[in-house]
């Protein structure tokens, strides 16, 4: 059996080994598609960008990518650091750091000209990265750190400020360097959200509705499981005119295929019914970040 501190041990190295190859992904997206296309991403990679291009209009000199990113996200990695949590603060800084160095070390080369594949494929590669990066608990810095920190400590639905944010920086652009490169912009960013949303569901919800003869085993299950609270509904089966149980809860769609194996374990023929939740509104368990 391994101990605690080894357990400790292994799950920092994955996720800095995680967080490294976010890290190069990210790094190499931005040298290949997103330079390639002259592309705005959205967050502070796509304002860091943005300062480069103007300095480059205007005087004909681009400042390393590093010294403008470790700048933008000073306030927000305290702000992180201080109210989200430090070593969740830790890995993004980690990410920062060296995907903003690689930025500047790896040379630039190009995959295609085609504008359309530039933006789908660089917005598919963005988002692998992020996910990557959410996986090993971290994310980009930025407006990430912003969005999170409005979201789980002063509920407010942070999306409309920092969509209002991406399109500010995207009309600039815009203005600047054409119309073209702002629209293709969207399609990068369009493209990274949708993928982001299929691969990573932390913050996504499933309603479960579960049939069973074994209530209160299926709830510890799902409570061990996901530390989730669930509703006893006490039902009768319209066939068999038999009393029956229902196990009411919501988990996270990230949770849902752990806690139907421990569901399974206790009541193999539990009856499972999984619906998608759209929205939620009351007290709902989310894990906090280490």
């Amino acid at each position: 059996m391994k101990t605690k501190v080894e357990n400790a041990v292994m799950d920092t190295v994955k996720r800095t080994v995680m967080i490294l190859v976010a890290a190069v992904l990210m790094a190499v997206n931005l040298k290949t598609f997103v330079r390639t296309g002259g592309l705005i991403p959205g967050g502070f990679t796509g304002l860091t960008r943005l300062l480069q291009e103007i300095c480059v209009l205007l005087w004909d000199f681009e400042p390393p990518f590093s010294v403008i990113n470790f700048t933008l996200n000073a306030i927000p990695v305290v702000i992180s650091f201080k109210f989200i949590g430090k070593k969740f603060t830790l890995y993004s800084c980690l990410l920062i750091v060296v995907s903003g160095l690689l930025t500047d070390i790896i040379p630039g080369f190009t995959v295609t000209t085609d504008m359309l594949l530039v933006s789908v494929f660089g917005g598919l590669f963005h988002a692998l990265a992020m996910t990557i990066c959410l996986m090993a608990g971290g994310t980009s810095g930025g407006t990430d750190f912003i969005a999170i920190f409005l979201s789980e400590k002063l509920d407010i639905d942070s999306w409309n400020y920092i969509f209002a944010g991406n399109v500010v920086i995207l009309c600039i652009a815009g203005a600047l360097f054409g119309w073209e490169k702002a629209l293709y912009s969207i399609i990068f960013q369009f493209t990274a959200t949708q993928v982001l949303h299929t691969l990573h569901r932390r913050y996504q919800k499933q309603t479960l509705l579960i049939v069973t003869k074994k209530p209160n085993e299926v709830y510890e299950a799902i409570r061990e499981t996901t530390n989730h609270d669930a509703t006893l509904i006490k039902g009768e089966g319209c066939y068999m005119k038999q009393e029956c149980d229902i196990i009411y809860s919501v988990v996270g769609r990230d949770e849902v295929r752990k806690v139907l194996n421990h569901v399974r374990a206790v009541d193999p023929v539990a009856f499972v019914n999984m619906i998608r939740t759209e929205s939620l509104s009351g007290r709902f368990y989310q894990r906090p970040n280490d």
